[in-house]
């Protein structure tokens, strides 16, 4: 395929070398490059997993397995399957770990590039954008477990070489993709949480110029503060301080999570509410006139493994849904990525089979998980309530005053979440971190590959439901 002109900002819109209007239609890949808990299945947070396989396996048997499983999680197979929905561009994220060391900082680790340049060709020669998506940051730009963070501190805020060490890491990408024109653009820094709402906007001020003085050509896209939320703070004519760039609001809706207050069905009410929802949260960039991009959406799904007869039910309601955010979009004409391409099962378009030798491994272990609701992602905390309860009584007690509880990042997180991501997401999940590596223990070469090739193409399941509303979104979007 020839390869097209690099990608650019006119307006309020996207446009290619001819000034056509481009919408960018796609998903993310999580879990590869930057690896989340609920997506493969292991505890806590990234860096504890690497550590402790280390110590069970040895680094060499270790590094054996994290190549394969790099290997073999996108390939091809993906691509062509991926290209047949009729998405035209994949976010992958990626972990600053990759290319750099806390203990050798500002020493780029090209071999970070062989992973992540074998995706961006994959993709080209299938017709495929690729945006570049800066997942997890040194210190932690988030207070989450999705950027590699071990508290619930973003550090990046508070420690300016943290902020440098990312912009250095940019400019050492913005160099080797430049010139690039399947490289779609770079999300330079994915859903901050800067408590002074100041600092943010400082860091995009340097990271653009930064990029811009190597690389001036590809699109930029910015996240929101709060989890990619909030714009209200951002301050000038953002046409003139940061040109060729794309805002990037993250539309999650709560119908498609387990503690949603009512089934989504569908009705008039609802997807009036779904619009809305999406509208209150882009006022900001469409009164601007500003080109938007949402990065992240999707419902979370069912598995019959642990939400039995219920399963087709729930999810029957979570497509309903994804059709209408969709539809939305469509209306509006903005580009977007779902979360998430590929998973073990709970959210992406494929999912590792069950009768793979990981998914056989670690059946016991996943199940444990589940109820225990040690991942935070759309989790199901019904059989963990007693204890939430206690904590939040005995808390609440001691510290009356609501608003001495109202926290940063509140409101995102309510004074529920906080709690829930302290005790279970990365107390209760450290002590998990040994149990799952032991899972490896005694394996040789062999046997971990089998285990890293349980992520192929070829041994996942594919959410048809999700697919098919995708396919049939493709077909009427493209009359």
């Amino acid at each position: 395929m020839s390869a097209p002109a690099i990608l650019k900002v006119k307006g309020d819109k996207i446009v290619d070398g001819e000034g056509n209007p481009v919408l960018l239609r796609g998903a993310g890949l999580g879990g590869w490059m930057n690896q989340e808990n609920f997506i493969t299945g292991y505890p806590g947070r990234e860096f504890q997993i690497r550590e402790a396989l280390d110590d069970v396996l040895g680094p060499e048997k270790a590094a054996f397995y994290w190549d394969k499983f790099l290997e073999y999680f996108f390939t091809e197979s993906d691509a062509t399957f991926y290209k047949s929905l009729g998405l035209n561009a994949i976010r992958v994220a990626f972990n600053y770990r990759h290319f750099e060391d806390d203990m050798n900082p500002r020493v780029l680790k090209t071999e970070g590039f062989k992973y992540l340049d074998r995706v961006v060709d994959i993709c080209a020669k299938a017709g495929i954008y690729t945006i570049l998506d800066y997942h997890a940051a040194a210190g932690g730009q988030n207070t989450d477990w999705h950027s590699d963070n071990p508290t619930h501190v973003a550090s990046f805020w508070v420690h300016k070489d943290f902020q440098d060490r990312t912009i250095w890491l940019w400019e050492q990408l913005a160099e080797h993709y430049k010139g690039n024109p399947w490289i779609a653009g770079y999300n330079i820094l994915n859903e901050p949480t800067d408590p002074t709402h100041v600092r943010l906007q400082q860091w995009y001020d340097r990271c653009i110029k930064a990029i811009h003085a190597i690389d001036s050509e590809h699109i930029i896209f910015l996240d929101g503060n709060t989890f990619a939320s909030d714009f209200s703070r951002f301050e000038g004519d953002l046409h003139e301080r940061w040109p060729n760039c794309v805002y990037s609001v993250h539309d999650y809706n709560l119908y498609g999570f387990p503690n949603a207050t009512e089934k989504y069905v569908s009705s008039d009410e609802q997807k009036a509410r779904v619009r809305r929802g999406y509208l209150k949260k882009t006022a900001w960039m469409r009164e601007r006139g500003l080109p938007i991009w949402n990065g992240e959406f999707g419902p979370v799904y069912a598995r019959r493994q642990y939400d039995g007869e219920e399963t087709d039910e729930i999810n029957k309601s979570r497509y309903l849904l994804l059709k209408d955010q969709l539809d939305v979009y469509d209306q509006e004409q903005i580009s977007w990525s779902i979360w998430l391409y590929k998973d073990i099962g709970f959210q992406g378009m494929v999912h590792v089979g069950l009768d793979t030798p990981y998914m056989k491994r670690f059946e016991a272990f996943l199940l444990k998980k589940y109820k225990l609701a040690v991942d935070a992602w759309g989790a199901d905390t019904k059989s963990v309530k007693d204890t939430q309860d206690m904590l939040e009584k005995f808390i609440i007690d001691a510290i009356p005053d609501p608003s001495h509880r109202a926290l940063y990042p509140a409101p995102v997180w309510t004074f529920s979440d906080r709690i829930g991501r302290l005790y279970r997401n990365i107390m209760l999940a450290e002590y998990m971190v040994r149990e799952w590596a032991e899972h490896f223990r005694g394996l040789d070469e062999q046997q971990l590959d089998e285990l890293a090739a349980s992520f192929k193409f070829e041994n996942c399941t594919k959410r048809d439901g999700l697919n098919a509303v995708l396919q049939e979104h493709h077909k009427v979007a493209s009359k």
